[in-house]
């Protein structure tokens, strides 16, 4: 569903396209290697210019080990895309990585995974036998899952659109003119780490007041314990469990949904105030909520959008689920085919 700024939920239009999944058919044309790595897995997958995901594998994240224990993972993943028979069809590879990365430099420093500290990413899987002869494309998870849902999912129908990905953290990635809008390093459109709150908490990052603070599953943990809520006999604190509190009506819940909405409310207005945009597509793990995230959003945004060329901005949950990293990295190497599709 979408959601006008009066908050209402409308079917999608006809322009919306469906998202797509792992398919069994034989490809045709040509294939983009795609890997997608974060803290907790490492995935691979081969895509197809029409945006199909042919086939996919993944290995665990060795988040705790060194660079050679985490570049002999992702060899892993290359090794097992190679044997596949659609590799003799692969005319590029992307890379999408939880970050901060640095695409001009090719390299990563994800968090949460300490042992790459500007790893030279992009050239190290370049070296792998099977991709050696492959142009390699790098971008951050967060810009990847952008490219995605403007390729084959929600952000699809616009040209200037907002993605973002609320999760243990909040990404975000830019869609200008019709074009994806990454940035000299990769960054642009970091919308986690806008201050929306001046007064507000330090953040890790330096700053404070920041959108990850408030917004972030994390956050909306954080805030329900301070507003009282406590778990049920299972003990669960996370976001999930205020999540299924919020459903059942629990009202400190909805309260902890409703003060991260309003600040992903207020950094949505802000980006469409900003650069003028037509959509914002939310997704990650805390947009599973549905409605207890959505419905106070959509409200919150009515309230901060006020603007004439910000009324008309509409909101849309994510389309492509846990497929948008593997499908968003084949959307950054696109570029590098010989024949653009």
């Amino acid at each position: 569903m979408s959601y006008d700024m009066a908050g209402t939920a409308v079917a999608p239009g006809p322009s919306a396209q469906s998202g797509t999944g792992p398919r069994s058919e034989a490809p045709s044309g040509p294939l983009i290697a795609a890997l997608d790595i974060g803290g907790t897995k490492i995935a691979g997958g081969l895509v197809g210019t029409d945006g199909t995901l042919h086939h996919q594998l993944q290995v665990p994240t060795p988040a705790d080990g060194d660079h050679h224990e985490l570049m002999t993972a992702v060899d892993h993943v290359l090794d097992d895309l190679a044997r596949h028979p659609g590799w003799q069809h692969v005319r590029a590879l992307g890379i999408g990585s939880a970050g901060p990365v640095d695409t001009a430099r090719g390299t990563v420093s994800p968090v949460n995974i300490p042992g790459w500290r500007e790893f030279p990413l992009r050239d190290e899987t370049g070296r792998h036998p099977a991709a050696a002869h492959l142009p390699v494309t790098l971008g951050g998870d967060a810009v990847a899952m952008t490219a995605a849902e403007h390729w084959q999912g929600a952000a699809r129908p616009y040209r200037n659109a907002l993605c973002l990905v609320v999760s243990t953290g909040v990404g975000a990635g830019l869609v200008l003119d019709g074009a994806l809008h990454a940035g000299a390093t990769g960054n642009a459109g970091h919308l986690g780490h806008i201050t929306v709150d001046y007064n507000g908490r330090p953040c890790p990052c330096g700053s404070r007041g920041c959108l990850e603070g408030l917004a972030s599953g994390t956050a909306i943990a954080r805030t329900a314990a301070e507003l009282g809520w406590r778990p049920g006999p299972d003990g669960d604190a996370t976001a999930t469990a205020v999540a299924r509190a919020a459903h059942a009506d629990d009202p400190l819940a909805l309260a902890a949904f409703d003060h991260a909405a309003r600040a992903l409310a207020a950094g949505i207005a802000a980006t469409a105030t900003l650069v003028e945009l037509d959509a914002a597509v939310v997704g990650g793990g805390v947009a599973r909520a549905g409605r207890v995230l959505f419905d106070p959003l959509a409200r919150h945004l009515a309230d901060y959008a006020t603007l004439s060329f910000t009324r008309h901005l509409t909101l849309h949950p994510a389309r492509l689920g846990t497929d948008a990293g593997l499908i968003g990295a084949a959307a950054l190497a696109r570029h590098q085919l010989p024949t653009h599709h």
